[in-house]
């Protein structure tokens, strides 16, 4: 169900009334902070509860808009014909250009020109703050570099384990590769090894796989007789 229409008048009960009164004025302020923001605006509000307490805010300075304030209220009751308007812009313009000039020549002195007509007093205000703001350009410095620093050595950690990893890597291929040469290296020799049997038996006549025939040989007669005589020459001497 959405929320009835409330009657604007004043709240009877006290409790309500500064619940109301509290919560109202938490409300108007913010929105008083939100639109100086939004749309650039100088605001200021400023409200008294009814036991005399005060509450106010300020986009700028509580005393710069009153005092603004009571300027312009001035000018539109001295100058209420149509051509007031044009003359408040006129001054309007006016203070701008004299803002913007003092600026141009502040960031002149600044910048180490026009500084003849200071005193020794502006001369000492103005490098301080020179010495502010390198003060404040220096410490911007140190911080970028500190973070560029740690940054880079969050990197060289990584590519440093990287580069472990990648030389394990390296030390196994080389291991298996060692293995690999091992093996080819030994089926080698065991091939050369089968090879020069196979040449040394051919040299020599034989095969290894061809098989051998033994014959028993019958002495011939004249060895036959020779063995027999040196055989009685042997019984003799005994």
């Amino acid at each position: 169900m959405g929320r009835g229409k409330i009657e604007i008048r004043r709240i009877d009960n006290s409790t309500s009334r500064q619940v109301t009164f509290s919560k109202r004025r938490s409300g108007l302020l913010k929105k008083a902070k939100e639109l100086s923001i939004l749309c650039d605006a100088e605001v200021g509000v400023m409200v008294f509860s009814s036991t005399g307490k005060l509450y106010d805010f300020a986009s700028t300075s509580t005393k710069s808009i009153v005092e603004r304030y009571n300027k312009l209220k001035e000018e539109h009751r001295r100058l209420p014909n149509p051509t007031s308007e044009v003359q408040f812009w006129q001054r309007e313009a006016s203070s701008l250009r004299q803002k913007l000039h003092n600026l141009q020549q502040n960031h002149r002195q600044l910048s180490g020109e026009q500084l003849s007509g200071l005193s020794v007093n502006d001369l000492q205000n103005l490098e301080n703050q020179l010495e502010m703001s390198l003060k404040g350009v220096r410490k911007r410095k140190e911080q970028i570099l500190t973070d560029e620093i740690k940054e880079l050595n969050r990197k060289e950690s990584f590519i440093h384990q990287e580069n472990i990893e990648l030389c394990k890597k390296v030390y196994l291929m080389r291991q298996e590769k060692t293995k690999l040469q091992k093996k080819v290296s030994g089926a080698e020799c065991v091939n050369e090894a089968n090879g020069s049997s196979q040449v040394s038996y051919g040299l020599l006549g034989y095969d290894l796989h061809t098989p051998i025939n033994l014959q028993q040989h019958q002495p011939q007669p004249q060895k036959k007789a020779a063995l027999a005589k040196a055989i009685k020459l042997g019984l003799q001497l005994h």
